[in-house]
């Protein structure tokens, strides 16, 4: 059996202002060409297929349009669940009429979770769909209101699966989850505030392989059998060392799992630069000018429109660093909810941003009196 595993599309995302569809379309161009050359049994999309619960237009025509090319154009089946961004409802629409055309979507946790049946020349994989398991949605579809937590929700899900599981059959799951032990990235959306929401990986004992989207790296646990495929693109700048990949999976008549982790061709990298604003602009590469960059500077003194000198270089550069420029304690917290300082402090921490100092015991009286200016005149205008 051959399934060819994926997750964590995130259609219509964006990294900082830039809108990250056409890079979406030009990979999910390479997965179409890879289904073609891989021929798997099944494709398997673990989650978080859109980036919001309401995704955009064009986020929908991209799914509808890859789904068709590989349902329809590649006959290969798609399995499909809903992630932590994804709407279950939405993602739910017309499921009941999709499974004849080779697309089985899972958005809601439902009991019992009857599994899509795959065969080969070895007999059948049973593949058990399990959408992101929010502890109340998972109580509800129980009726066991004691379940509660993401680890005692799995937990009463993959238990389920195993009892229905036929003896001698294969099983798979497919999931969406964070399995304790994994690496996070700082693009994933928290599945618990103020806590971790893990799940152990013990969870998917009894499965011969367990799909799973959440976690972007790509990255295996309990000797390859519980894997995160990762997602389909860097979704930010610390990702920039990731080599983003699919998952094709092999598993053999005894249950054996044999996996190959295949890049995905990219429209454009995502990646971090550094050096001085001269060293990066007088001799640049002449490969990768148009990448998604962060550029770190490490000039010392004040540097002039430094945006627009790079992107005169490196049109797609998003977003500037000066490690060099620590701010103190009051200025850090300026940073970090300027809604809380007043305006003579976010100036000074500014001014310190610029140029590397505070502002002097001459210069502080010139700045408030110039606020005090602009906040008068402001309240007149109010007033009028």
């Amino acid at each position: 059996m051959k399934l060819l595993h994926t997750a964590d599309w995130h259609l219509g995302r964006s990294l900082y202002e830039a809108r990250l569809i056409e890079d979406q379309a030009h990979a999910l161009d390479g997965l179409v060409a890879l289904v073609r050359d891989a021929r798997p049994d099944a494709v398997i999309v673990a989650g978080d297929v859109y980036d919001r619960a309401v995704p955009p237009g064009e986020a929908v025509s991209l799914l509808d349009e890859t789904l068709n090319r590989i349902c329809r154009g590649e006959g290969v089946p798609v399995l499909m669940i809903a992630g932590n961004h994804d709407s279950p409802e939405r993602l739910d629409f017309a499921s009941g009429l999709t499974g004849d055309a080779g697309l089985h979507l899972r958005g809601r946790v439902c009991d019992p979770p009857a599994p899509v049946v795959l065969e080969d020349a070895h007999g059948q994989v049973h593949v058990h769909l399990l959408p992101y398991a929010e502890p109340a949605a998972v109580r509800q579809a129980l009726g066991d209101e004691a379940t509660t937590g993401h680890d005692a929700a799995m937990a009463a899900l993959t238990g389920r699966v195993r009892d229905a599981l036929p003896a001698g059959v294969r099983g798979v799951a497919v999931a969406h989850a964070f399995v304790a032990g994994g690496a996070e990235s700082e693009s994933e959306r928290p599945l618990v505030v103020g806590g971790s929401g893990s799940v152990a990986a013990k969870r998917f004992d009894g499965f011969c392989y367990a799909a799973l989207g959440h976690l972007h790296r790509p990255q295996a646990m309990e000797g390859g059998r519980v894997r995160y495929s990762g997602s389909l693109l860097k979704y930010s700048f610390d990702e920039a060392a990731h080599r983003k990949s699919v998952s094709l999976v092999e598993i053999a008549a005894d249950g054996a799992v044999a996996v190959e982790e295949i890049a995905l061709p990219l429209r454009r990298d995502v990646r971090i630069v550094e050096g001085t604003i001269e060293q990066l602009t007088r001799d640049p590469p002449l490969l990768g000018r148009d990448d998604w960059l962060l550029a770190r500077l490490h000039d010392s003194g004040v540097v002039l429109d430094a945006m627009a000198k790079l992107r005169a270089v490196y049109p797609n550069v998003l977003a500037i660093e000066r490690p060099s420029r620590t701010l103190g304690p009051e200025g850090a917290a300026a940073a970090r909810d300027h809604r809380r300082t007043g305006p003579d402090d976010l100036f000074d921490a500014f001014w310190e941003e610029v140029t590397g100092a505070s502002l002097s015991e001459e210069e502080r009286p010139v700045v408030h009196d110039a606020v005090a200016r602009a906040r008068a005149a402001e309240t007149e205008e109010a007033g009028r």
